[in-house]
């Protein structure tokens, strides 16, 4: 099979959770430890990073993963779901792992391991950790799947624990309060392992309390360990001052990176106390070249600039309260946004939090798993906000774009899939 036949034969065999849901969750580690021993535990062969949270973990582990490969590490990075090409989930130094390593870890070991019945998601994070052992990566930033106690990831044991926040996502599988979410995210604590909390306040504050606790681990609030002086944002992403650093200048866009900057900062201190080499340099340097380090794509990223179109990842109520306040904070004569959502987030709870103010093109993305239009376009109504409904991405956003002014902003979210298929055909800016 070619790579893209693998790919099809893969999705075909597995249930994977970004097009099924939660058919395609399985909470426990019994498979992720029977495929653990079918491939001699390769993740004891490299140091690991393990970041979970409901949102910024992709933004965090990036981050982190840069500094390290700065500092002469040669650095795993692990992360899901991919935009664009399967391989974004599994890089090295920030390049994709070849489609050949691919096609021959599903050639050798799909049958084999087909009676263990393992998700997508199961095998592709053995296939990472297979491939990162052969390529005697330093070390490997791990980024939880769903939740953490029970995520397949969990069956690492890392130098450093980080959890960016807790809010409302995957309820029906991670519990309806926000202390029942943090208890499951607060599942990859270990033992003596440090850990470091981004956001957290109040009963979920203490839940993180209570779990290091019980489990002797040190534990570190970027709340309280990082204090910026200022923080400023711009056109060209954020510059953040404190004593530690200052003028550090940040190429992400958004509000939520100023929660990010002070969790990687605060995990940055934490490596250093466990003997990793980090220089200052590395962190300025990996602040401002993430992206182009480590291929991030999808936070608050501008595709285009007359009109502006900016397309952001966000997909439920934690993320978008951000999302919400970065829209009123830019400047445009009128606001477009295009947005669709999948069928299993607080749908009414983020139409709330969006301005009234703006033309609507609701749209659903190309997996099972997304609204359909119409029924968004309802809901949307519901709430107060106009527009009309487009089958696909492609013709929402071109609607939009022929409906635009040059300084009209168009805001391209509400789901990872439709920022996925927004990127299908809108090449990023070079």
């Amino acid at each position: 099979m070619n790579y893209e036949e693998t790919l099809e034969y893969l999705y075909r065999q597995l249930p994977v959770f970004q097009q099924v849901g939660s058919a395609a969750y399985k909470p426990g580690l019994q498979n992720s430890e029977a495929l653990d021993e079918y491939f001699g535990h390769p993740h004891r062969k490299f140091h690991t990073l393990h970041i979970a949270g409901t949102n910024g973990k992709g933004s965090v582990s990036h981050l982190l993963a840069s500094i390290l490969q700065l500092n002469g590490y040669k650095t795993g990075l692990y992360t899901s779901p991919h935009l664009v090409d399967f391989r974004e989930r599994i890089r090295i130094d920030g390049q994709m792992i070849p489609r050949q390593e691919v096609i021959d870890f599903a050639e050798k070991h799909l049958a084999p391991t087909l009676h263990i019945h393992p998700s997508f998601f199961e095998l592709t994070m053995m296939m990472a950790f297979d491939y990162f052992a052969r390529q005697a990566v330093d070390a490997a930033v791990i980024e939880v799947g769903l939740g953490g106690r029970l995520d397949s990831t969990n069956i690492i044991t890392p130098d450093l624990c980080v959890i960016t926040n807790i809010s409302y996502d995957h309820v029906q599988m991670l519990g309806h309060t926000l202390p029942q979410i943090a208890r499951e995210k607060a599942g990859i604590i270990k033992h003596g392992i440090p850990v470091v909390i981004g956001e957290a306040q109040g009963e979920v504050k203490q839940v993180f309390i209570d779990k290091a606790r019980e489990v002797d681990a040190p534990i570190f609030f970027a709340e309280e360990c990082v204090h910026f002086d200022s923080a400023r944002q711009s056109d060209r992403g954020w510059e953040f001052d404190s004593p530690e650093y200052p003028h550090l200048f940040g190429e992400l866009g958004g509000l939520c990176q100023e929660k990010n900057a002070a969790t990687v900062l605060t995990a940055v201190a934490r490596l250093r106390e466990l003997g990793y080499r980090i220089t200052d340099q590395s962190v300025y340097e990996a602040f401002a070249h993430v992206t182009r380090l480590t291929g991030l794509m999808g936070r608050w990223q501008q595709l285009q600039a007359s009109p502006r179109l900016i397309c952001d990842t966000g997909h439920n109520t934690g993320g978008m309260q951000y999302i919400a306040r970065q829209l009123r904070n830019e400047h445009y004569d009128t606001l477009r946004i295009v947005i669709g959502m999948v069928n299993d987030k607080d749908i009414s709870g983020v139409l709330a939090m969006l301005p009234k103010e703006a033309t609507y093109y609701f749209t659903r993305a190309s997996v099972p798993r997304a609204l359909p239009q119409d029924k968004l376009e309802a809901l949307a109504t519901q709430t107060g906000l106009k527009g009309r409904s487009f089958p696909t991405v492609k013709e929402a956003v071109t609607a939009a774009q022929k409906e635009s002014r040059p300084e009209d902003l168009i805001f391209v979210g509400g789901s990872t899939f439709i920022v996925a298929d927004l990127l299908q055909f809108m090449p990023l800016p070079q």
